[in-house]
């Protein structure tokens, strides 16, 4: 039993390393395409080190060419970030009121807020066009702020977790004279904290990645975000992949760096979910 068990571990362990491998090629591609003079990008044998380096080049005619990326990166973490606050905090407050508040419809607003999130998000792209245009919060980022700042999967996700705070605490807190805001930022919050940190890792890598709503919601090009920024260098150089692969790579290194940084934090929401659930 033991050298079966030994060997299907063996086994699985070296199949897993295979699908790894077929995941993080084409990232290692990119990168290595973003280094390399055009004529060398889609020689084959593929070079996956390049035999000459072209360190500077591409990423100075990305950065420094005709599109000023620099305010395309400054658009998105401006919007990712207000995004990212605003839809923790609201989502944080909505979650704490249907765990821990009694309020009369408390389950049927909670359904109701469940339905939101069947509800396709490119189906009401025309509604909100319209809505939007009518508040001049069309060709905005205070309007892109506000599309992503009122998730239901937010707070749905973080529902589960307030709920799994024992309510000895809050009743203890209630009797020092502790209301539901202190109770919230003091004793809700912290409990919790690496499920928010998970959900806020998630918003941001959903707003950063985000096409379809600063296409449709943004016209300036002093406002676009660095998907459309990037949408326009391919167009405009689509025959230049080590170009193109140069401004990916710019586009996601901020992405790599805040999972480098909170992915304690996501191991511990994960596991934390698991004991709650």
């Amino acid at each position: 039993m033991h050298k079966k068990y030994v060997a299907s571990r063996t086994i699985a362990t070296i199949l897993m390393l295979i699908v790894g491998i077929a995941f993080v090629l084409p990232f290692i591609w990119m990168i290595s395409a973003s280094f390399k003079p055009e004529i060398d990008v889609f020689k084959y044998p593929i070079q996956w080190i390049p035999t000459q380096w072209n360190l500077i080049e591409n990423y100075s005619e990305v950065w420094n060419g005709e599109h000023p990326f620099a305010v395309y990166y400054w658009n998105t973490i401006k919007v990712s970030v207000l995004t990212t606050l605003v839809s923790v905090v609201v989502s944080c407050m909505a979650a704490y009121g249907f765990s821990h508040i009694d309020f009369k419809g408390k389950n049927v607003l909670f359904v109701l807020v469940l339905m939101t999130f069947m509800v396709p998000s490119y189906s009401i792209l025309v509604p909100q066009f319209l809505i939007f245009t009518w508040l001049n919060l069309f060709d905005s980022h205070l309007g892109l702020i506000i599309i992503g700042s009122f998730s239901a999967l937010g707070t749905f996700m973080l529902r589960q977790f307030f709920m799994g705070i024992h309510k000895e605490f809050l009743e203890a807190a209630k009797i020092d004279g502790a209301g539901h805001t202190r109770s919230f930022f003091q004793i809700a919050m912290p409990l919790v904290r690496p499920a928010i940190a998970t959900y806020a890792i998630l918003r941001f890598i959903w707003t950063w990645n985000d096409y379809a709503n600063p296409l449709i919601f943004l016209r300036s090009d002093r406002l676009a975000t660095i998907q459309l920024g990037i949408q326009k260098f391919a167009t405009e150089s689509g025959a230049y992949y080590s170009l193109i692969m140069a401004g990916t790579v710019s586009a996601i290194v901020p992405l790599i760096v805040i999972f480098v940084i909170g992915q304690k934090q996501v191991i511990e929401g994960i596991a934390l979910g698991g004991v709650k659930g």
